[in-house]
């Protein structure tokens, strides 16, 4: 594959790319390029985090790209995941991990380290506290977005030194690329600035697109990155989100209520799941219909039915009707996993009975 062929595929997973041309000349040089990922474990999860997390991840391994993929236990203890029990959220870890493998994640060339390993290690903690000398407590607070805080919330200690932690982990894994979702953006940025400050490297940051949840858009705000994050589909809003497991029922039920107006393809959840799943993963998509409604009518690429939906001519009935038949068959084997494999299906049942918190 030659630089601009994985310059492509990249760029199809980077909403944001800082910068194209530091990404191009890493991916011209001999090195063997990982990339950082993390996440905190958390509840049960949901088709942003395992189908299209899968394909983005897919994608840069394919253009050559090693994933370290951080298992973030420790930070979410300190963020209070789960009441903060470090117990359930190795748990939820567990899952996670075997989650993505049943998504037919690109296991050969992703490797998951627990952050319960880091932390053993004198030499992080090290990193930890000169990463949390190079700024004021102000810088550290406006990161807060990371957490799924917001930077005028009471934050604990614990969650102050969280950010220098994230930075941390990006050269202690030593990734020469962050591949997150643009929530994570301001930590990225922050390991930039202060890279060649401690003797590392500016990492480039490669953003994925955030998927929206399936609420009506509430938010006011016209900032766009502010808004992609208020927007994005969360577990904490269980009907606003698609889960891994979800039975065909579910499925049904939270896209017959989703936000689908008609004509209107702006921060349409409906929408983007065809852009960014449907289409991903299949060559052609049918909306179907009832024969006096003009029948079945088949699309070869989004942009196609994104216009005839602009046109109204597609209904959001038809629409969600169709996007459900998909995503069931899309979670399909998923959810035959976690019935028949007694390992998958043990983590599942605890992870269930978990309380999700904020």
């Amino acid at each position: 594959m030659t630089t601009e062929e994985k310059l492509k595929l990249v760029k199809e997973v980077g909403e944001e790319i800082v910068t194209e041309k530091e990404l191009k000349e890493l991916l011209n040089s001999e090195e063997k390029l990982i990339a950082y990922d993390g996440f905190e474990p958390s509840g049960q999860m949901h088709i942003a985090q395992g189908i299209v997390r899968t394909i983005n991840i897919n994608k840069m391994t394919k253009a050559g790209v090693k994933f370290k993929m951080l298992v973030a236990d420790w930070h979410a203890m300190a963020n209070k995941k789960m009441e903060g029990d470090l117990d359930k959220i190795q748990t939820v870890g567990k899952y996670f991990i075997e989650v993505w493998r049943a998504c037919g994640l690109d296991m050969d060339n992703v490797e998951f380290i627990w952050a319960s390993d880091l932390i053993k290690d004198s030499d992080y903690w090290r990193l930890v506290l000169q990463i949390a000398g190079t700024n004021s407590i102000n810088r550290f607070v406006r990161t807060a977005e990371i957490m799924g805080r917001g930077e005028k919330d009471e934050l604990t200690a614990a969650q102050l030194i969280y950010p220098a932690m994230q930075t941390a982990d990006i050269f202690t894994l030593g990734a020469k690329i962050t591949q997150l979702g643009m929530d994570q953006r301001k930590v990225n940025v922050l390991a930039r600035e202060i890279g060649n400050q401690l003797g590392f490297w500016k990492p480039v940051i490669i953003s994925h697109h955030m998927l929206l949840g399936l609420s009506k858009p509430s938010i006011e705000t016209k900032d766009k990155v502010k808004r992609t994050i208020e927007l994005k589909m969360s577990k904490s809003n269980p009907d606003s989100a698609i889960f891994m497991t979800d039975t065909r029922e579910d499925i049904d039920r939270k896209l017959e209520k989703a936000w689908c107006p008609e004509g209107d393809i702006n921060e349409n959840p409906v929408l983007e799941y065809c852009k960014y799943i449907i289409f991903e993963l299949f060559e052609k998509f049918t909306i179907e219909r009832q024969e006096k409604f003009g029948g079945d009518v088949v699309f070869e690429s989004y942009e196609d039915l994104e216009k005839a939906y602009k046109k109204k001519e597609i209904h959001p009935q038809d629409l969600k009707q169709s996007v459900a038949n998909k995503l069931n068959e899309i979670l399909s084997p998923i959810r035959d996993h976690f019935e028949k494999n007694p390992y998958a299906r043990n983590l599942l049942t605890q992870v269930q009975s978990y309380q999700v918190t904020r």
